[in-house]
């Protein structure tokens, strides 16, 4: 850990950690250190479940992200992604934790579906994207999901949370590149509240 913790020193970059700072990120710490930057240390690192844990507790964004490439999928219980979702503060951590991490989750649609059902923002946001991903790998839901997804994307794309309506909007278009019966159901849904994305 403090190894780690002295390589974001290297990675430090004051001026796209000030443009975070006044975008309204907040992290007790942040060092400003690019994802290619991260996702190398990551690699350099390998899966390993204990050192996300540990990584994930400092309060720092750099280690919350570095967390999220390193957990290996098959070893997160779904309590400890619960746990992970409820403490994440940012939309940069949800984005890339869905991308990173949730979206290989043995059990991960079930989790996005629980998540786009929230009342929090981040956890729509998040459950969007990682459908989002699941939908571009070919990965369909059953009758029973399309209607729930449908349902929730149009209340999300009628809100007032601009993250949410644009993470929303590309697992729409994601689920409409499943094929033309996907892509119908889309467009109707679409068009009864009026939401013009094809």
């Amino acid at each position: 850990m403090k190894e780690i913790k002295q390589s974001f020193r290297l990675m430090m970059n004051g001026v796209a950690a000030q443009s975070m700072r006044d975008k309204g990120a907040q992290y007790h710490v942040n060092w400003g250190a690019s994802l290619p930057m991260l996702k190398d240390k990551a690699r350099e690192i390998g899966h390993d479940y204990h050192l996300a844990i540990a990584l994930w507790k400092e309060n720092v964004r750099e280690c919350k992200l570095l967390a999220t490439m390193v957990m290996p999928p098959q070893e997160m219980l779904p309590e400890v992604a619960d746990i992970w979702m409820e403490q994440t503060t940012s939309q940069e951590v949800a984005e890339m934790a869905a991308f990173y991490l949730y979206r290989h989750l043995p059990y991960a649609a079930d989790k996005a579906f629980s998540w786009i059902a929230s009342e929090k923002e981040l956890y729509q946001l998040c459950g969007f994207h990682v459908l989002a991903r699941l939908f571009a790998d070919g990965k369909a839901p059953n009758e029973r999901g399309i209607n729930e997804f449908i349902d929730q994307a149009q209340v999300a794309l009628c809100s007032e949370a601009v993250a949410v309506k644009k993470a929303a909007m590309a697992a729409v278009l994601r689920f409409a590149d499943l094929g033309l019966v996907y892509e119908r159901v889309a467009k109707t849904a679409m068009r009864r509240i009026g939401a013009d994305i094809f």
